[in-house]
């Protein structure tokens, strides 16, 4: 259990490159950014892949966490000024509940988000966590319980949920604003002060103010480049189709009883399927996970370039000096006689059987939704006091096009080398 009997000089200030001097509002909040899970965050990426291509997103979970929580405290500050209530303690829970939203993510983020567990989200990962800091800090269960509800859409304010997880919350706003800043992509730079000055509540809803229009306009079309221009890049596709399939060889041949090489937290997944029964039920299994972060797979990804199968040590090796798969984006689904062909081909250079073959030429589905009216909508508030839809409020007929979810085809196989 961790203490807090030093309660001094723990109102830090953060000098972060994006947004100037960010300062930590709060002891409690200080403490849980100290505590081991969180500085965990230090050691993932924001971006997975996305330096292969943009070599200056190396940025962190923990950037994210602390510049979302800066955000936050802005939008809390905003909303007050226009007459609607939020507590002490309700200003705390939900700093907490944003801070700690991505402390569930594991090595390489959503890459591998299913692949180092079974059908356990981050999100669900976050909630675990989350439990575990009430037994850390007793002192501060009941923020952490608060923040938990919030965070799981039970407290009876629903706008705070909503700031933290809607199609405009903190955290888009700041991954947005920091993506962009770090890849260099200058499409996905987004108003942030403008938002926020223009957040407002209405009948418990987060909504905008109706002039706040062209800056959410700005914001859903920066939101769909980005998706396109780094998040789907298909060399970003590419890198981390790559590592996943990286992953499944590994986890196969152990499985098969060969010996690896890995730290004991990712030999711990590998050989196991963990599911949400087993975080549920054995402590050992959120510890073993807390370990585990993009120095684990990465490490072991150097040496499994050197195994006896030719599978994994081909796939690794290419991985480690970017030796990338080729990728084809398609509106139409690829035909199988010409994935067939590139089987074939690839078969020839590399002596592969009929199995080992899928881990080198495959064709998967990329789906980008920008903005999704299915969970949620973006509400603007109208000087006559209705609400309504952004899609329909706005001139800008991009708007109602953002609202359909694209799909594209991709196709991945090596180079052939004649």
């Amino acid at each position: 259990m961790r203490t807090n009997t030093h309660r001094n000089n723990k109102k830090k200030i953060i000098n972060d490159p994006v947004y100037g001097f960010i300062s930590i509002p709060d002891e409690f909040i200080f403490d849980l950014v100290e505590h081991p899970f969180f500085q965990r965050l230090r050691r993932i990426k924001q971006l997975g892949m996305t330096h292969l291509v943009y070599p200056g997103a190396l940025h962190t979970r923990f950037h994210h966490a602390i510049g979302a929580m800066h955000l936050m405290s802005q939008a809390v500050a905003v909303i007050r000024r226009k007459g609607h209530e939020i507590t002490d303690e309700e200003e705390r829970a939900v700093l907490v509940a944003i801070l700690l939203h991505d402390i569930g993510h594991g090595p390489f983020s959503h890459a591998l988000e299913y692949d180092i567990v079974k059908n356990v989200s981050h999100e669900q990962i976050s909630y675990y966590f989350i439990q575990a800091l009430k037994r850390d800090f007793p002192e501060n269960s009941d923020d952490l319980e608060r923040a938990l509800m919030i965070f799981a859409n039970k407290y009876h304010k629903k706008f705070l949920y909503q700031l933290v997880s809607s199609q405009l919350d903190m955290d888009r706003l700041d991954y947005l604003t920091r993506d962009s800043f770090f890849t260099g992509v200058s499409e996905g730079i987004v108003g942030t002060e403008r938002i926020i000055e223009m957040l407002n509540v209405h009948n418990d809803q987060l909504v905008i103010d109706e002039k706040g229009i062209y800056s959410i306009e700005k914001f859903l079309v920066a939101r769909r480049v980005m998706y396109w221009q780094v998040y789907l890049h298909k060399t970003v596709v590419s890198g981390e189709f790559m590592l996943i399939n990286i992953l499944r060889r590994a986890k196969k041949l152990i499985r098969e009883g060969q010996t690896l090489f890995g730290s004991p937290a990712l030999l711990y997944f590998m050989e196991k399927d963990v599911q949400k029964v087993d975080f549920e039920t054995n402590p050992e299994v959120l510890q073993t996970f807390a370990q585990l972060d993009d120095y684990d797979i990465m490490g072991a990804v150097k040496v499994w370039q050197n195994h006896s199968d030719k599978v994994l040590s081909i796939l690794s090796r290419n991985l480690v000096d970017r030796n990338l798969h080729k990728v084809e984006i398609a509106k139409e689904p690829f035909s199988p006689d010409r994935i067939l062909m590139e089987k074939e081909l690839v078969r020839t250079q590399y002596q592969l059987d009929d199995e080992e073959i899928n881990y080198f030429v495959y064709s998967e589905l990329l789906s980008n939704n920008a903005y999704s009216q299915v969970k949620q909508t973006i509400n603007l508030l109208m000087k006559d006091g209705q609400t309504i839809d952004v899609s329909k409020a706005s001139d800008n007929l991009n708007i109602s096009a953002l609202a359909q979810p694209v799909e594209k085809y991709c196709l991945c196989y090596p180079v052939v080398r004649h």
